[in-house]
């Protein structure tokens, strides 16, 4: 019983080694973790704003795409719609047009 545990314990510490390697040391939440902290397409929105993502300007199809980057995959009209909503007045984002496309960014 001592071989297996001390060979469990081997195995553990060279798991974490190479997870440390591939995925940095620093990083502290999970993929699985962030998304049940940010559910749905909202979620996936509030979990881009607390990112950073959205302090500079990002087109719809960006947007689109770094959802489904992060695990987020929903139709444009599921993302569409909180999306609008929290870019209304007094929300978290602002929405507005630059070269004829619209573009969202982080209300200052």
């Amino acid at each position: 019983m001592k071989h297996e545990n001390k060979a469990f314990t081997d195995l553990m510490a060279r798991v974490t080694k190479l997870e440390k390697a591939v995925f940095g040391g620093d990083q502290k939440r999970s993929k699985v973790t962030e998304q049940k902290d940010f559910k749905g397409a909202t979620g996936g929105l509030r979990l881009l704003i607390s990112r950073g993502f959205f302090d500079r300007k990002h087109t719809f199809g960006e947007i689109e795409e770094a959802l489904s980057g992060r695990g987020y995959h929903y139709s444009k009209q599921a993302i569409q719609t909180p999306l609008n909503t929290l870019s209304k007045a007094g929300g978290p984002l602002v929405g507005f047009k630059k070269e004829g496309k619209k573009v969202y960014a982080k209300r200052k």
